[in-house]
């Protein structure tokens, strides 16, 4: 059996099936974890969704930023925006039944020793914390009321964490951090402006996995979400969104049974499976 991990797909169900069809998955024996954005800005969002709920248990998903929005467009919440290539996902006959496959999926996960998230991790968080305050997202995606969820979800407010925090604010920065962040402060305030490579953080911030003393910074973490950060080459995080969309490759990882602590995690080259241009 095979665990495999992969970086933002963000509609490109061409290269993704490549992608399978490279390392040999078998639904029947391997299982892939997808680090979140499964949709937007790609050729074949709808593919893409079909592809993995076909799958059944043998792919487990993270929501990014996209896929949320994706949400909050077939509510009608959000308007599409410049860039947003949903539309096959919204006209389709089975919207309905892939938009509540979607809304079941994590905010993150931890398997053989990886935290898994779509963006990152805040310094006050611990593994154990990650997954509690992600599953209290995920409870209310999937309950009655995550249409009310979603119409509040949107905001850069409150900014940092704090324990004390209910309602819309807690959830919201919960989201934010799990699905958005990418600089914050060594107290954990975040900053959404900028996209830039770590090199280059905003004066006051630095990228959220260089914070001195993060209480994950024990903890082997992969994520997805920044397209644009150089290769780090590190052995605590794995960087895995490498900009397929924008014509680049789809990244991944093959987990191996000696676990990611020993060093000994495989990358699978996809350069043959980038994507030609939207």
């Amino acid at each position: 059996m095979a665990l495999y991990l992969i970086g933002d797909v963000q509609g490109c169900d061409s290269a993704l099936g490549e992608w399978l069809t490279h390392v040999g998955f078998s639904p029947s024996r391997d299982t892939v974890f997808l680090l979140g954005d499964l949709i937007n800005r790609g050729p074949d969002n709808l593919g893409v969704l079909r592809r993995l709920k076909s799958l059944g248990s043998s792919a487990r998903c993270l929501l990014g930023n996209h896929d949320l929005h994706l949400m909050a467009i077939h509510l009608g919440i959000q308007p599409l925006k410049k860039g947003d290539t949903v539309t096959d996902i919204l006209q389709a006959p089975d919207r309905h039944d892939l938009i509540e496959w979607l809304r079941h999926q994590h905010l993150a996960m931890h398997e053989e020793n990886v935290l898994m998230v779509h963006a990152g991790v805040l310094p006050q968080w611990d593994v154990a914390q990650t997954l509690e305050l992600a599953a209290e997202v995920e409870t209310v995606l999937r309950g009655s009321e995550w249409q009310n969820f979603i119409s509040q979800m949107y905001g850069n407010t409150p900014a940092a964490w704090n324990p004390s925090l209910g309602g819309a604010e807690r959830l919201r920065v919960i989201v934010n951090a799990l699905t958005r962040l990418r600089f914050c402060t060594a107290e954990g305030e975040m900053e959404f402006k900028h996209h830039s490579d770590a090199t280059q953080a905003p004066t006051g911030f630095m990228p959220w996995f260089d914070v001195p003393h993060r209480r994950t910074q024990d903890a082997c973490i992969a994520f997805g979400h920044w397209s644009g950060l150089k290769p780090m080459h590190r052995s605590d995080v794995f960087e895995l969104d490498t900009g397929c969309v924008w014509g680049k490759c789809l990244s991944g990882l093959e987990l191996n049974a000696h676990g990611i602590g020993a060093h000994q995690r495989h990358h699978i080259d996809c350069q043959a499976f980038a994507k030609s241009g939207v």
